[in-house]
């Protein structure tokens, strides 16, 4: 649910004069955003316990905590991708923008770093290497929240990739358990896909269902894994690999479909006009 400055979102007071004030009580897309901050917190409370015993009995983190932790980022992933959509059917408030960024923060930014210092610090031998690597996600989202308020709302991709699938691929990283270096090389490789200006396509229509139903099937994966079920191994690495092979396949996909677009014209076939502002 995200306006830039300059627009008021739905639901805001329209007086037709230099008095016209945003609408400051909450609409309901604004619960569904807020929805998305409290999962974010929890899953940082609840992995900061795990972390807290695990560091106490010199044992592992458990698995159970884990799995409840990014089921609980998963929620707010499917929060931010919802709240848009009854803004847009049901009317927002002047505020929703900023509280969707605030939440973003938490959910995206600080939650997917404390994974990662989580995991580097339980690791041992990472050093500093995981602490930077999780300073670069939380700045990397903040920057990343602040350039996207600047941008026009009628854009149909999102420059860089978007927050919740760079936390879900730092997560997906910190799951895998690679040795402390190499993860923290992943993780400031999605931390630089973040604030890059590769096109991600916006989940609209059938994506975002799509979307949806991808994080249906990780919380299965993940339930699996966490009861320690047959299979349940095979299924969490496998899925891993999936969502690392998503990101990486979805900027290649849509930039061969633009040059083949741009061949095409070249080709003397006449250019698509430049949508209105009315268009978005």
């Amino acid at each position: 649910m995200i306006t830039t400055k300059g627009h008021l979102a739905p639901g805001t007071a329209a007086m037709g004069s230099e008095d016209a004030v945003p609408s400051l009580r909450l609409a309901m897309a604004d619960y569904f955003t807020l929805g998305n901050a409290l999962c974010g917190f929890m899953a940082v409370w609840q992995l900061a316990a795990a972390a807290h015993y695990a560091a106490a009995a010199s044992v592992p983190l458990q698995r159970d905590a884990i799995a409840t932790a990014v089921i609980l980022l998963l929620a707010a992933a499917a929060f931010d991708l919802f709240d848009g959509r009854v803004a847009r059917k049901f009317g927002g408030s002047g505020m929703g923008a900023e509280l969707d960024n605030l939440a973003d923060v938490i959910s995206f930014g600080f939650a997917p770093a404390f994974f990662v210092v989580a995991w580097g610090t339980l690791g041992g031998d990472g050093g500093i290497a995981p602490v930077i690597a999780a300073a670069a996600v939380l700045l990397a989202v903040v920057v990343r929240l602040a350039r996207f308020s600047c941008q026009s709302p009628g854009a149909t991709s999102f420059s860089g990739l978007p927050g919740p699938f760079g936390a879900m691929a730092v997560v997906t990283i910190v799951l895998l358990d690679p040795p402390v270096l190499v993860g923290t090389v992943a993780v400031l490789v999605v931390a630089w896909l973040m604030v890059s200006r590769i096109e991600y396509p916006k989940p609209r229509g059938r994506l975002a269902y799509a979307v949806l139903a991808w994080m249906l099937g990780s919380v299965a994966c993940l339930a699996a894994w966490a009861m320690d079920a047959p299979a349940g191994e095979a299924l969490l690495y496998s899925g891993s690999s999936l969502v690392l092979m998503l990101m990486l396949a979805i900027p290649v996909y849509v930039f061969m479909t633009r040059r083949g677009g741009h061949d095409d014209e070249d080709d003397g076939l006449p250019a698509p006009a430049p949508p209105t502002p009315r268009e978005g």
